[in-house]
């Protein structure tokens, strides 16, 4: 019988380690970048076209590798960071499995230019799906660069599954910037289809942070300091206003590591209990230095995730170090901020005993006798007398008040009282039945409960709001004719890089929308018009949650697009349970539902509305 069990080629194997290792083009940027880092780079250039797809290219000033280890480096579980098992627990670099250059090797083509600064010639090597194509001498500079062409070009069907070059180049931008808060001392520069997208020299963690995320960002900082046994924390938290829907904002870095935390995450939302409205976010920016020997990075096969020895300390430790924090810079509210200082106990006073004040009650005193208001004097041999201090005014006896009702008495005793007949309305209304069937009411503000022919109908206010608002954007976009209000003042909003790029690509469906955008730059975007439905004091809102609803899903046809952004506008928008609304405002509501394509249902597919019947609602009474 044959042998069953065989070994794969090594191209195979590869392929396959590929799978773990490289997910989309943001993969290769990470580890291309943690090599550069390993190898002592102060200037790293991270050049990508296309979002990656058609080029990806790492240039570094570090230390470089000769001939033998760069033909090494690209053979699996080839690694210069570890030598022993012992070793996995005293790691001090990014790399240390030898898996990452053999994956990328094995779907991409790659060509390495590397050269050591004491040697004269660099090597120049090019492999194509894991075949060696050329290795030659070649003259370089100092350092390394790593280019990367066609990824994914043998494996078609991974290639088909990346998504669009919006989405991928923001995890693109976020591998980057994880990495470059991560090292502030290294000079770091992106440029994207030929443009430069951020330009980051050697900084410290605030200005780094600034850099990254904008100007604006300085005023939102809090820093955090710790020194303990256990854990060495600093860094920065957001201040509670700044807090956003989305947690774009929030970074983990642990011995110069970004990693995901859910349990530390729930220390910082504990520190902010009552600091932030329900759904807000908070942003963070924490390092966190542990003894190596403490932490296990090798349970993920991306190394965003670490276990801890002792999580039970690090939580009460990160927590009190926030919450210390928020009160130390006033972040939080204290209890008497608005304290009277003539309140104070002199320091005088420490040590006396206090002295119980004397009452005197004059037991003869009768505040119903005629004369005059008394009050308790003391006198200087220890009793007490009554003075009077006003007289007291005769008032007129009690029947004058009667003297001019003769009249209206008489008028009193010719009303005619109503009959004891028993009529045949419970509540006496002078309302026509047609009127009171029209009627709206409001349910514990949540519900409009209106009957009709054949029962109860109750609409969810906020719901069927949506979908009003859905179909009004979604025609506004297509029709291109949605009216704007100006404004007497162009408001100005500020966002982070990335947010404001995603928003030049929103930037033709919001206009329709009724959105006027005089620009956008850097750091701020500049608005002279808003769309009818929408307060002034609601744009930064909307915007917000927009960015947050459709960053990491951006369709690829604009009719997709299209209908993102009015589910998320009407979302935003829509009234909330808890509004109290007036008569007019539910029938108008109820009457655009019922005017729309589809009122059955929200633009999230739930429903707007139940019908009760007359027979559901008898049911009810009988036994």
């Amino acid at each position: 019988m044959p042998n069953i069990i065989q070994l794969l080629p090594d191209h195979v194997a590869n392929q396959i380690a590929a799978g773990e290792v490289v997910q989309r083009p943001a993969s290769v940027v990470k580890e291309l970048l943690e090599n550069a880092i390993d190898a002592k780079a102060t200037d790293v250039k991270l050049v990508v076209k296309d979002a990656g797809k058609t080029l990806i290219q790492v240039i570094d000033n570090g230390v470089g590798m000769g001939v033998t280890d760069a033909r090494l480096c690209f053979e699996r579980h080839a690694t210069s960071k570890i030598r022993h098992a012992e070793d996995l627990f005293d790691l001090h670099t990014k790399g240390f499995r030898g898996e990452a250059l053999a994956s990328i090797a094995a779907i991409a083509h790659v060509e390495l230019k590397t050269k050591q600064d004491q040697e004269e010639l660099g090597t120049h090597i090019v492999i194509e799906g894991s075949k060696f194509v050329s290795q030659e001498a070649a003259v370089l500079p100092k350092g390394t660069s790593f280019l990367v062409k066609n990824l994914f070009f043998n494996i078609p069907a991974r290639r088909n599954f990346l998504k669009s070059d919006v989405v991928e180049m923001r995890h693109v931008i976020d591998e980057f910037q994880r990495v470059a808060l991560a090292h502030p001392s290294i000079y770091f520069t992106l440029i994207h289809n030929g443009s430069e997208m951020f330009n980051l020299p050697s900084s410290n963690y605030r200005q780094r942070i600034v850099n990254l995320l904008g100007g604006k960002t300085n005023e939102k900082l809090v820093p955090v300091t710790e020194d303990t046994e256990i854990v060495k924390i600093s860094g920065f938290i957001g201040k509670p206003e700044f807090a956003k829907k989305n947690r774009n904002e929030q970074f983990f870095f642990v011995n110069d590591r970004f990693i995901k935390s859910a349990y530390l995450h729930h220390a910082i939302m504990s520190a902010y209990e009552g600091l932030l409205k329900e759904g807000n976010q908070p942003s963070y920016f924490l390092y966190l230095q542990v003894p190596p020997n403490t932490i296990d990075i090798n349970i993920h096969p991306t190394k965003t995730e670490i276990k801890f020895d002792d999580e039970q300390s690090l939580y009460a430790i990160l927590r009190s170090a926030v919450k210390h924090s928020l009160g130390q810079f006033n972040v939080a509210p204290v209890l008497d901020f608005d304290r009277d200082p003539n309140l104070d106990t002199p320091y005088e006073y420490k040590g006396k005993e206090s002295e119980m004040p004397a009452i005197q009650v004059d037991s003869n005193f009768n505040p119903f006798a005629d004369g005059a208001i008394t009050t308790v004097t003391k006198k200087s041999g220890g009793g007490s007398y009554a003075s009077n201090l006003f007289p007291k005014k005769e008032t007129v006896s009690w029947e004058s008040l009667y003297v001019d009702l003769k009249s209206d008495t008489e008028e009193v005793a010719s009303i005619s009282f109503e009959s004891e007949e028993v009529t045949g309305n419970l509540f006496q209304n002078d309302e026509k039945e047609e009127e009171i069937a029209s009627k709206t009411y409001q349910f514990h503000k949540k519900y409009i409960i209106s009957s009709i022919k054949s029962g109860m109908l109750v609409v969810d206010q906020n719901k069927a709001h949506q979908r009003v608002l859905y179909e009004q954007y979604l025609a506004n976009i297509t029709v291109k004719t949605a009216p704007s209000q100006q404004l007497l003042f162009p408001l100005e909003l500020y966002f982070s890089f990335e947010e404001l790029d995603f928003l030049k690509e929103l930037k033709p469906s919001l206009e329709n929308t009724g959105f006027v955008f005089d620009k956008i730059d850097k750091e701020s975007v500049l608005i002279s018009g808003i769309p009818v439905t929408v307060q002034e004091s609601e744009v930064s809102i909307v915007l917000e949650e927009l960015i947050s609803n459709l960053q990491n899903e951006v369709p690829e046809n604009t009719f997709s697009l299209n209908d993102g952004i009015a589910k998320s506008m009407a979302k935003s928008l829509a009234v909330k349970t808890g509004t109290i609304l007036t008569e007019r405002e539910r029938e108008n509501l109820v009457n655009a539902l019922f005017a729309c394509k589809e009122p059955n249902i929200s633009p999230f597919n739930r429903p707007t509305f139940v019908t009760l019947s007359v027979e559901d609602l008898d049911k009810k009474f009988t036994l």
